[in-house]
């Protein structure tokens, strides 16, 4: 008996006992979906995360007080200076722009209206730097920064909390005991790295120093941040010559740095890490429903051969070879599979699609994901669907024949 005949006789057993047949396949459908989708989301993740480090603006380094191992502790003092920044502006060739920062919180009031929002005290140049935009009034400027002048730009979420519809310019808000004049309202820039962005009101750095923060050091005023813009393709030069010149100014000879550089790249490969992880996690858990739905495949082709005794030996008696018998047992197995892959992998891909739709993530598992699940089903199908086929076929036609 060729292939195609046994393929016909495999079908039309399938199909005469329709609803165990689509029990049978529910858990490879399950796990199908479940790993297409896992993968789905792991890919969607690492772009998401690509996504948002990238709008941080381009070339960036994070210039940050303490060691890497003090900050995951969050032991780090403050070793970083406002004379810093100034001296990485002047002395590194490759740096060609750069914002330091200190943050707090505080209250903002405006005629009863409140809120607590983060106070960010920068320089003018943040906007560059960071890819930020002003949607109205414009940014505080350097003479500003001098003037320690209480001004304030507000985040479009913040302006929303305070002021609904009305325009804020030239408004006087409180933030936290002191007065400000609203000089300029943010652009939209969404959530990164879960932080709300349009959660911010920003200060001119020198007025939080002296007025909200309060904080000084005999070094000069502290910041919490400094924000580098790198030359094109000089990312990796930046952070070598701001190492040096930190060291240098900070009189480290010996051991480890009081400082820490980090650089989108480092944040981007950090993410991509932790969700290639998580996906190989997700994926993992998923394919154990996989390996059930093989064992229930297992589990009914065994329960086929013990109610198909008799027609086993029917059949070997009128010729049917050992491999005829194998081949038909293994292509039901193999159909149960494939039907349950096929069914599994239209569902994990029309979640995507609806993940996708509903959500900031690009949900895709990729054709070559897609491919790989539908040929582990088949393969599961072919490996949980031996033993039984081989049952089968060793079954001696004699005692098949007097089975009841």
């Amino acid at each position: 008996m060729d292939f195609v005949e046994s393929a016909r006789m495999a079908w039309f057993t399938l199909r005469s006992n329709v609803l165990r047949t689509l029990l049978t396949t529910l858990g490879i459908t399950i796990g199908i979906a479940a790993v297409i989708l896992m993968v789905g989301l792991g890919r969607g993740a690492q772009g998401y995360a690509d996504q948002q480090f990238q709008s941080l603006g381009a070339n960036l380094l994070f210039v940050l007080p303490g060691a890497i191992e003090e900050r995951r502790l969050g032991r780090e003092n403050s070793a970083l200076t406002v004379a810093d920044a100034e001296a990485i502006a002047q002395q590194v060739p490759t740096v060609t722009d750069l914002a330091p920062a200190v943050s707090t919180r505080a209250p903002v009031v405006w005629h009863g209206q409140n809120t607590a929002t983060t106070v960010i005290g920068t320089t003018p140049s943040f906007p560059a730097v960071r890819d930020f935009a002003v949607a109205q009034g414009q940014f505080f400027s350097w003479v500003d920064l001098q003037r320690n002048s209480r001004v304030v730009l507000l985040g479009s979420e913040v302006k929303t909390k305070l002021f609904g519809n009305r325009s804020a310019l030239g408004e006087t808000i409180r933030v936290g005991n002191e007065n400000f004049v609203v000089i300029g309202v943010m652009a939209d820039k969404g959530t990164t790295l879960f932080q709300n962005l349009d959660d911010l009101i920003f200060i001119p750095l020198t007025t939080v120093a002296n007025r909200l923060v309060g904080k000084t050091s005999p070094q000069g005023v502290p910041v919490q941040s400094i924000s580098v813009a790198a030359a094109e393709g000089k990312s990796e030069a930046a952070r070598f010559q701001i190492t040096n010149l930190l060291r240098l100014r900070h009189r480290i000879t010996s051991g480890g740095d009081d400082f820490t550089i980090a650089s989108q790249n480092d944040l981007v490969s950090t993410a991509s890490n932790i969700t290639g992880a998580l996906t190989i996690l997700l994926a993992g858990t998923a394919g154990i429903s996989l390996m059930v739905g093989g064992i229930g495949i297992m589990n009914i082709m065994l329960v086929s051969v013990r109610e198909r005794t008799r027609e086993i030996g029917i059949r070997k008696a009128v010729g049917a070879t050992q491999r005829d018998i194998l081949l038909q047992f293994v292509i039901e197995a193999a159909a149960l599979s494939g039907t349950g892959g096929i069914i599994g992998t239209a569902i994990g891909l029309g979640a995507c699609a609806l993940l996708s739709q509903f959500t900031p993530l690009t949900v895709w598992a990729g054709w070559p994901a897609v491919a790989i699940a539908v040929a582990v089903s088949v393969g599961i199908g072919l490996f949980f669907g031996i033993f039984p086929a081989r049952q089968a076929a060793r079954l001696d036609p004699i005692v098949a024949l007097r089975a009841q």
